[in-house]
C-alpha cells in the first residue's frame, strides 16, 4: 500500500500546487481587476501602485500563475510564502494572536502551502519538469557531436 501512494506522491503534488497556484491567481486578479466581487465586494481593485494592497496582488496573481504551470515554482513560491508571511504579521496578527480571531487563516495557510512547494518543487504537470526533461533529452546529443578544433 506504501508502494502506491508512495508511486503516486508526484501526482498529488502536482495537483496540489495546480489548485493552490490556482486559488492564489484568483486573489491576485480580484485585487488587480476587481474579479470575483472585487475586494470590496463590489467589484473594487487596489489602486495601481497602493502599498501593499497593488503590490500584493501583482505577486498573487503572477506568482500564483507561474505555480499554477509550475514554472519557476520554487522561485514564485518563495516569493509567494514571504509576501503572505508578511500579510499576517503586519496586517493580521496586529489585530488578534490566533488566525481564527484575526481573520488571517488565508495568508497563513498559503504561506505554509507556498513554503511547502519551496523544498517540493512542482510535482507532476508542471512546466518546469516538462523543460528538465527536455534539456536532459537534449544533452547526449550534444555531448556525442564532434569537436571543432
Amino acid at each position: 500500500m506504501t508502494g502506491r501512494l508512495n508511486s503516486a506522491q508526484p501526482y498529488a503534488l502536482g495537483l496540489f500546487r495546480i489548485v493552490v497556484g490556482l486559488l492564489f491567481a484568483c486573489h491576485g486578479a480580484m485585487g488587480l481587476f476587481g474579479a470575483f466581487g472585487g475586494v470590496d465586494g463590489k467589484g473594487g481593485a487596489a489602486q495601481t501602485g497602493a502599498w501593499p494592497n497593488w503590490y500584493a496582488a501583482v505577486i498573487e496573481l503572477v506568482g500564483g500563475a507561474l505555480v499554477l504551470l509550475g514554472l519557476g515554482t520554487r522561485i514564485a513560491a518563495f516569493i509567494a510564502s514571504g509576501a503572505m508571511a508578511y500579510a499576517y504579521f503586519k496586517v493580521h496578527q496586529p489585530q488578534a494572536l490566533w488566525p481564527i480571531e484575526n481573520n488571517g487563516e488565508g495568508a497563513a495557510l498559503y504561506c505554509w502551502a507556498m513554503f511547502l512547494l519551496v523544498f517540493t518543487g512542482s510535482g507532476a504537470f508542471g512546466v518546469d519538469r516538462l523543460l528538465a526533461r527536455r534539456s536532459s533529452a537534449q544533452k547526449p546529443a550534444r555531448e556525442q557531436a564532434p569537436v571543432a578544433a
